[in-house]
């Protein structure tokens, strides 16, 4: 089993990769393959709403960027992480550029990420770090991905880098996740051929203007 991590800090290794870093250190030790990859510090681009992705269904973004490359990392993954630094009580910017784009392909093709396992971290200074936390978690709901959670949300403070290894509850919090996540990810791995995952439903719109 694989798990891949996004860090959408500019900062490589910030507050958001040590967050992640403890939880895919749990994952590991239970045999659990790990993947960080860094996206705050590209240079990605928002979605155009081009629906090019909708009509060609390609598994594709018609913006031929690393986000394409990404998204295949997540179709062949058991698990994703997803980790942010707090602007402005929100996703860091670059992260929700990818986000968007790369969650809307894999759910207009068929809903490539359905019932794998789906995390989400946040690194704060202060404040902001649950509206950002929920805005995360957006993305997995839509998804139908299957959330492990911990004993308190996923949200560790720190302002410089490394500042929030001193965060005990923080470091808990994380630790704690990375331990349910793994456990999660081997009762679904456990149960595969023995129960039968729901059938998929094609997805109803409801437009309120017509």
């Amino acid at each position: 089993m694989k798990v891949i991590a996004f860090n959408g800090s500019p900062r490589k290794e910030g507050n958001t990769y040590h967050a992640i870093k403890i939880v895919t250190d749990e994952l590991e030790k239970e045999g659990i393959e790990t993947q960080i990859i860094h996206v705050g510090n590209k240079g990605i681009k928002g979605c155009m709403a081009c629906g090019y992705c909708w009509k060609n269904k390609n598994e594709r973004c018609a913006i031929n960027d690393e986000v394409n490359e990404w998204i295949q990392a997540m179709k062949d993954a058991d698990g994703i992480i997803l980790g942010s630094p707090v602007h402005y009580s929100a996703i860091g910017g670059t992260m929700k550029s990818f986000l968007d784009r790369a969650f809307y392909v894999t759910g207009v093709n068929g809903g490539m990420l359905r019932h794998k396992v789906g995390t989400s971290v946040v690194a704060v200074r202060r404040s902001g770090g649950i509206p950002t936390f929920d805005q995360l978690n957006n993305y997995i709901n839509y998804s139908e991905m299957i959330m492990p959670t911990s004993n308190y949300w996923n949200v560790i403070h720190g302002t410089r880098p490394g500042e929030a290894l001193q965060d005990d509850e923080g470091v808990q919090i994380m630790r704690v996740l990375g331990k349910n996540m793994a456990w999660i990810m081997k009762l679904i791995d456990n149960g595969k051929g023995t129960i039968k995952s729901p059938e998929k439903e094609e997805k109803t719109f409801t437009n309120f203007i017509r």
